[in-house]
């Protein structure tokens, strides 16, 4: 088990990546599938944090007139758990 936590971990700087470059192309899509797709993974390795902030932020994104302040933010947020994370 501490093979696959270790290996979720290091998957998160990707993932960290991924939503930055997605909120720099302002992609809502790309940021609405990345958020659900850690939402899922994060909450069944117990990062409960992780998969809310994921919820959270998929949730204001997948919104058709979404202020994009507040995507950024929660995918600030989003990042910020994420790098807490790997750095345990």
């Amino acid at each position: 088990m501490r093979e696959l936590l270790a290996r979720f971990t290091a998957s998160l700087v990707g993932r960290s990546s991924d939503l930055q470059r997605a909120l720099l192309e302002a992609n809502l899509e790309e940021i609405s599938s990345l958020a659900h797709q850690l939402k899922g993974t994060a909450g069944g390795y117990g990062y409960d944090s992780i998969s809310i902030a994921a919820a959270n932020l998929e949730d204001v994104s997948m919104d058709l007139e979404a202020d994009i302040a507040s995507v950024r933010e929660r995918t600030e947020d989003l990042i910020r758990l994420c790098t807490a994370a790997t750095d345990r």
